[in-house]
């Protein structure tokens, strides 16, 4: 393989989505050394604002902030985020490509289709990405298996999913107390989204509203956890503990 293993994958619809769910954690991570990335379904040009030149330009200056070893974005159509066996292919491949051993999605539940959809697409692509046999078995090569019968098979050990779009209780919280600065500074960063401007002013919040209410939000969830700032996730696994004295979060 020509580029190392990524430890941490995020996947989501549009950019400016992980700068907002998981920002905090993906910057973290890469503090300690780890290899982190960030897959964009769509190229975001369904937007009231900017292009999708400009937010891909914005999406760079996010990445750097984030320390993120790759970004990409696929050419899904925006808004229009479907769960078919092409798009299936197209992130297993990245999947396979990259080879992340902690796939981060959006919560399965929300108000954005795209967002919801993107959870179960990405599931559905991280198991077809450990197929050994996909696209080598007579009759299955079609057009959307093109490469990724020549990369190894490789399934995500931990799927995760980034809550904070959802009201639902998280299964754990990451403290990003230390990186909520940065993280504010890598969704800023797209001016085309979040810059005061007429177009969208109905819907957009003031950008002087921005910090307060990420700080809002941040706040609420490193309250949980007795931390100042954290991000919320859920997993659908039971936890393992091996030391129960050692547990984080006090009790009383």
């Amino acid at each position: 393989m020509s580029t190392p293993a990524l430890d941490v994958l995020a996947i989501a619809a549009h950019r400016d989505d992980v700068e907002q769910t998981c920002g905090g954690t993906l910057l973290k991570m890469a503090q300690r050394g780890q290899r982190t990335g960030i897959l964009d379904l769509t190229q975001g040009e369904m937007g009231t604002r900017g292009t999708a030149e400009d937010r891909a330009r914005e999406a760079q200056e996010a990445a750097r902030l984030l320390c993120v070893s790759f970004r990409h974005a696929l050419g899904i159509p925006d808004g229009r985020v479907e769960n078919t066996w092409e798009n299936r292919i197209k992130v297993a491949h990245v999947i396979r490509l990259q080879r992340p051993r902690v796939l981060i999605l959006p919560y399965w539940q929300g108000r954005h289709p795209d967002h919801y959809t993107t959870s179960v697409l990405g599931y559905e692509a991280a198991f077809l990405a450990g197929l050994k046999k996909l696209g080598s078995t007579p009759g299955s090569r079609d057009a959307a298996i093109t490469g990724i019968a020549e990369l190894p098979p490789h399934r995500p050990f931990k799927i995760i999913y980034a809550s904070l779009y959802y009201d639902v209780r998280p299964s754990f919280v990451v403290d990003i107390s230390d990186q909520f600065e940065t993280r504010l500074q890598a969704l800023l960063a797209y001016r085309s989204q979040y810059g005061d401007q007429s177009a969208g002013s109905q819907l957009f919040p003031a950008e002087k509203e921005i910090r307060s209410r990420m700080e809002s939000m941040a706040g609420f969830y490193g309250l949980l956890a007795g931390v100042k700032y954290a991000e919320p996730f859920v997993q659908k696994e039971v936890g393992l503990v091996e030391d129960v004295t050692a547990i984080p979060v006090q009790s009383v």
